[in-house]
C-alpha cells in the first residue's frame, strides 16, 4: 500500500468514527476551519459510544502499528483524559500469525544453516504472535528447550509508513493547538519512534535480557531466561524456554498455595530495586510478560520475558525522584514544590508558595484515606496533572517510569488487594537515600569521581587564567577589569603553590583508596588499615589547607 492509499485509509477511519471531536477547531486559521466543517465525515452519523471507545477502535482497524501507539498513550496521563485512557487500556494487539515457511526462511538467512540443522525440533505452529515478531517453541541440538523469536517480514516498511504519518499529524497539532508546545506531540511520536524501531532489533532486546539477568543473578525476586548469543541476530532470538504459571491467572496461582502478600511485596520490591538501585527497569511488565515459579509457594519467584522496552534515570532524576517520594510520605509540600523546580520540571519562574498551595489541594484529600486505598501510580499522575497547569512539560525520562509503576501496582493489587504500596516502598527508598548520602555512597561517589578530578587538575590553573582573560576583555564596566587583574595577579601567585600541594594531598587520597580495594590490598599487605586511613586524612587536611 502506498503512502498516498495509506493516508487516504486513515481518512476514511477518521470519518467512520468521527474523530473530528478531537480537533481544536477554534484555534485553526479560517480557512482550515472552514474546511473541516465542509470536511465528508459530517455525512456520516456519530457512533452511539464513548469518544474514548471511538478512538480504540479505530487505532484498532489502523493496525498494529496505531494499536501500539494507543497502548503508549493509555499510561500517559499527562496527555489524555482519564476517560480516553481508561479505554486505551483495552486495547488487542490482534494480529495474525505470518506462515511458518517464512519465520523459517528469515531464520535460515539471519543464522546461515537451515532450520534442520540449527534445531534438533522446530514447532511449526507459533506460541505467540504479535505486530513486531512471532515466536515459535524449539529444541536445540543439546536438547535445551528454547523459544525463536522472529521479527515479522515486511513491518519495518509498514512502520516507516506510519510513523511518518504520524509526524505529519503531530506537526500539526503543534502547530495549530494551544496545548502543543507544551504537550510536544511531535516529541511523544519522536519517543514511540525510538522505542518501536528498538523492538525490531532483537540483538538490543537480547542485550536488555542479558543486562537484567546479570543484574538479578542468583536473585530469590526474580528469574531472567538465558539468551543463546550464537543463535541471536537483528532478526531472530533464541532464549531459554521458561516454565511459569501466567501472573493473570489468580485461581493457578492460589491452586498452588502462592503466597499472594509476599508475591505482591516482591512486585513492588523488583520495581523500586530496578529503577533506584540498578537505573535499568523492564518497561513493559503487562500480564503477558510475567509469569510466576510457584515451585516454593512460601517464597514465590517472578518470571520475566519480553525486553524490547526498557527505561533508565539519569542519577539526578533518581535522586529528585526518591527525595520528592519521601517528601510526600511526610506531606513536605513545600519541599515537593521546591524539588520540582529545581529538577527543570516545573519552570524556574514558577511561584513557590503558589505550587506547593496547588499540590497540597490535591494531596491532602487523598492522605485522609486509608494508604492501602490509596493507589500510588494514580497518585503520582493526579500531581503530574497539577503540574500541569504551571507548565510542566512532558518528562520523557518519566514516562517509562509512570507507565511501569502503574502496570506493577495493579498486578499487585490484583495478586492482594491489600497491598500497600507505600509501606512496602518507604524502607526501601530511604534505604537508598541513606546509601547514596552516607559515608558509603560519598566512598563510592570518590571511587567513581578521583581518577577523572586527579586527570583534570594540571589544567584547573590554566582554565581559570583564561576564564579571568575573558571576564577581562568583555568585562562592562572598569570596576570589574581592576577586580579581575587583581584576582589575576594574585591566582598566578598561589597557583603553583596550591597546585603542589594538591598534587601531594590527590596522591595521598589516591593511595589510601587503591589501598583499600581486593585487587590491590595484597601488593601492599604490609600496610595496616589504619595507616591506609592515616594517608586519607593527611590527604584531606592538605586539600583543605590549601584552599
Amino acid at each position: 500500500m502506498s503512502r498516498l492509499q495509506r493516508l487516504f485509509r486513515i481518512a476514511w477511519v477518521f470519518c467512520r468514527y468521527r474523530l473530528d471531536i478531537f480537533l481544536p477547531l477554534d484555534e485553526l486559521p479560517a480557512p482550515l476551519k472552514l474546511f473541516f466543517l465542509l470536511a465528508p465525515w459530517h455525512l456520516f452519523p456519530k457512533p452511539k459510544m464513548s469518544r474514548g471507545d471511538r478512538l480504540r477502535l479505530a487505532l484498532e482497524e489502523l493496525g498494529p502499528v496505531f494499536v501500539k501507539f494507543g497502548q503508549i498513550l493509555s499510561t500517559r496521563r499527562d496527555l489524555m483524559p482519564d476517560d480516553m485512557a481508561e479505554s486505551l487500556k483495552d486495547l488487542q494487539d490482534r494480529v495474525p500469525p505470518f506462515p511458518s515457511d517464512q519465520a523459517r526462511g528469515i531464520i535460515e538467512r539471519s543464522l546461515g544453516a537451515p532450520v534442520s540443522e540449527l534445531f534438533a525440533e522446530f514447532s511449526a505452529d507459533p506460541m505467540a504472535s504479535a505486530s513486531v515478531a512471532q515466536v515459535h517453541a524449539a529444541t536445540l541440538p543439546n536438547g535445551q528447550k528454547v523459544v525463536v523469536k522472529v521479527v515479522r517480514p515486511g513491518i519495518e516498511k509498514v512502520i516507516h509508513q506510519d510513523i511518518s504519518l504520524m509526524y505529519l499529524m503531530a506537526g500539526l497539532l503543534e502547530k495549530y493547538w494551544s496545548e502543543g508546545r507544551r504537550l510536544r506531540p511531535v516529541d511523544v511520536v519522536a519517543d514511540y519512534d525510538s522505542t518501536i524501531h528498538d523492538e525490531l532489533d532483537l540483538q538490543r532486546e537480547a542485550a536488555n535480557a542479558s543486562q537484567l539477568r546479570r543484574n538479578f543473578d542468583n536473585s530469590p525476586l526474580i528469574y531472567i531466561p538465558y539468551i543463546d548469543w550464537d543463535y541471536t541476530t537483528q532478526s531472530v532470538m533464541v532464549m531459554e524456554r521458561i516454565k511459569g504459571i501466567p501472573i493473570a491467572d489468580v485461581p493457578a496461582l492460589r491452586e498452588a498455595g502462592v503466597n499472594m502478600k509476599v508475591l505482591a511485596e516482591k512486585g513492588v520490591e523488583i520495581f523500586f530495586t530496578q529503577v533506584f538501585r540498578d537505573s535499568f527497569f523492564h518497561a513493559d511488565m503487562h500480564p503477558g510478560n510475567i509469569f510466576v515459579d510457584a515451585s516454593n509457594p512460601d517464597d514465590p519467584k517472578y518470571i520475566a520475558i519480553d525486553f524490547g522496552i526498557v527505561g533508565t534515570l539519569a542519577p539526578d532524576d533518581q535522586s529528585y525522584l526518591a527525595r520528592n517520594l519521601l517528601a510526600f510520605f511526610r506531606r513536605d509540600y513545600r519541599q515537593v514544590a521546591e524539588l520540582h523546580i529545581r529538577s527543570g520540571w516545573v519552570p524556574p519562574e514558577t511561584r513557590v508558595n503558589e505550587f506547593e498551595a496547588a499540590i497540597r489541594t490535591v494531596c491532602e484529600p487523598i492522605f485522609e484515606r486509608p494508604l492501602k486505598d490509596i493507589s500510588f501510580g494514580h497518585f503520582l499522575l493526579r500531581l503530574f496533572q497539577t503540574a500541569r497547569r504551571f507548565n510542566m512539560e512532558v518528562q520523557p525520562q518519566l514516562v517509562l517510569l509512570q507507565k511501569t509503576l502503574l502496570n506493577v501496582e495493579g498486578l499487585g493489587r490484583q495478586l492482594y488487594p491489600e497491598l500497600d504500596l507505600w509501606t512496602t516502598a518507604r524502607p526501601f527508598l530511604e534505604k537508598w537515600m541513606r546509601q547514596r548520602i552516607g559515608p558509603k555512597g560519598l566512598y563510592k561517589s570518590l571511587q567513581t569521581h578521583f581518577p577523572g578530578w586527579l586527570e583534570q587538575a594540571p589544567e584547573m590553573p590554566q582554565l581559570v587564567h583564561d576564564a579571568l582573560l575573558r571576564l577581562r576583555s568583555s568585562g562592562p564596566t572598569e570596576d570589574q577589569n581592576r577586580a579581575a587583574l587583581a584576582l589575576m595577579k594574585e591566582q598566578n601567585k598561589r597557583s603553583e603553590r596550591r597546585w603542589r600541594r594538591g598534587f601531594v594531598a590527590a596522591t595521598l587520597i589516591a593511595a589510601a583508596i587503591a589501598g583499600s580495594q581486593p585487587e590491590t590490598r595484597q601488593l601492599a599487605a604490609d600496610m595496616p588499615a589504619w595507616g591506609w586511613a592515616l594517608l586519607a586524612v593527611a590527604g584531606a587536611i592538605m586539600l583543605r589547607g590549601g584552599r
